[in-house]
């Protein structure tokens, strides 16, 4: 018995080691894109917003993805019900990470801006 108890114990322990349950200020973007719209909205004439980009990436194909202090997340869970109403939005957003992805438990905007990558790092956009 005792060592059922130490046994499911570690497994416990363990699990907090793989997943992290995070809050985090970003941006929801598509990995089409990543840290910027620009190239895609020159494509299309120019004058789309980050979140009707975002929309029409993901309808195309795309995935949504989570940029936070110069790093992009993988979202798991993209059927996530408030993606679609915040992307191109500040947002703090609460989940389980993993190394690079996020399961997404909770999305609320955020008054802050977002955070920047330090200066001389390049984030690049996840396929």
């Amino acid at each position: 018995m005792k060592q059922l108890v130490i046994g499911v114990m570690a497994m416990l322990t363990a699990h907090g080691a793989f997943a992290q349950n995070r809050t985090l200020t970003g941006t929801i973007s598509d990995n089409l894109c990543g840290i910027s719209h620009k190239a895609m909205a020159a494509q299309h004439g120019g004058n789309a917003t980050d979140a009707e980009c975002s929309a029409a990436c993901v309808k195309a194909g795309g995935k949504y993805v989570f940029l936070s202090e110069g790093h992009v997340y993988t979202i798991a869970n993209q059927n996530q019900k408030d993606l679609v109403a915040n992307a191109g939005k500040t947002v703090q957003l609460t989940g389980d990470l993993h190394a690079t992805t996020i399961t997404v438990a909770k999305i609320e905007m955020s008054t802050m801006k977002p955070p920047v990558a330090p200066t001389g790092l390049r984030v690049v956009s996840v396929r």
